[in-house]
């Protein structure tokens, strides 16, 4: 998000493939989205096309399919729109995302090159074989890994995960909660406004569903493009809540206006995972991402990227594949 933790689970920030960082894969293209390939850090893993590491500078490269090891390169898709997980800064895309990506890549010997779509578009855009992962706050869940629309129509082939931080999903008002509300049960005939496509948008269908059942009036559900429009409309008073990833939305209500725009009320809500996304097909850097991961988790290199980014919160002790409920 322009600021940004989408939770992106059926019932936390998971986004839709957001999230952080859950909702039905998306099957809209990223055509005519910004594209940005993130530099600077994310470069130290290795250089590209070395086709040869040792053993201490790149202690898992011979893990990786041998694909990877010639290229020297993992593409990956984001949507950058979540800080802290993953936004733009200078023309760089920043965050925890990259930073973890910059890290798995010394221990792989490649680099992880990022570029920024639409979050909707990640897993179709994946599928393709326009990335090679997809890492952007995405919530694992078994509706995304069976490419499962909110219906349990099948949409696509889904996709496997490779679980490496815990977020749920928040509410956020405008500063000083004009309307007094106080957790998601209190947007029961109230406008809020959400990023399409995310599990946190389904967040906001389940507990509407559940107003009406209680003899309330349903939630309003503004659901937008991307977050940034949605927090405009939350800054403006037009919708009384916004929805987003728990370490997003305190982000954002952290630093958007210096701390004077949004706050956060009530707890975070179905804590989950989020993943990278990797195609079912490619099971061997899938797995060498887990071995990855566990990597950086035993020698600190993650715990000090999460502390950097002020989201230790959603640390985990060791990486899973598709652990998503």
């Amino acid at each position: 998000m322009t600021a940004g933790t989408t939770h992106r689970t059926t019932a936390t920030r998971s986004r839709k493939l957001r999230s952080p960082r859950f909702a039905a894969v998306g099957a809209l293209a990223v055509a005519g989205s910004l594209l940005l390939t993130a530099c600077g850090d994310q470069t130290e893993g290795a250089k590209k096309g070395d086709g040869d590491r040792s053993s201490n500078s790149a202690p898992l490269f011979d893990k990786l399919p041998e694909k990877y090891q010639k290229s020297g390169v993992i593409k990956v898709g984001t949507n950058a729109e979540y800080a802290p997980m993953e936004s733009v800064e200078n023309g760089k895309i920043v965050g925890v995302d990259p930073d973890i990506a910059a890290e798995l890549g010394k221990k792989l010997g490649v680099e992880f090159q990022f570029t920024s779509g639409s979050f909707d578009g990640l897993i179709t855009a994946l599928n393709t074989g326009r990335h090679d992962v997809a890492m952007s706050s995405i919530t694992d869940n078994k509706q995304r890994q069976e490419g499962l629309d909110e219906n349990g129509k099948k949409l696509g082939k889904g996709v496997d995960f490779v679980d490496y931080f815990l977020a749920g999903t928040a509410v956020y008002t405008k500063k000083g909660n004009p309307q007094g509300v106080k957790s998601i049960a209190d947007l029961c005939g109230k406008a809020a406004a959400v990023q399409r496509g995310t599990t946190y948008e389904k967040a906001l269908q389940t507990q509407s569903k559940a107003c009406q059942d209680a003899g309330k009036p349903a939630v309003k559900i503004e659901s937008f493009e991307n977050d940034t429009e949605a927090q405009t409309r939350v800054k403006s008073g037009g919708a009384v809540a916004g929805v987003n990833d728990y370490p997003v939305a305190l982000d954002l209500a952290r630093k958007a206006d210096d701390g004077k725009a949004f706050e956060v009320v009530g707890d975070q809500i179905d804590a989950g995972p989020f993943g990278i996304a990797v195609s079912k097909e490619n099971t061997g850097l899938r797995d060498a991402l887990k071995e990855a991961v566990d990597a950086i988790i035993a020698d600190g290199s993650y715990g000090k990227v999460l502390e950097k980014w002020g989201a230790s919160s959603g640390a985990i002790d060791k990486a899973a594949i598709n652990g998503g409920k």
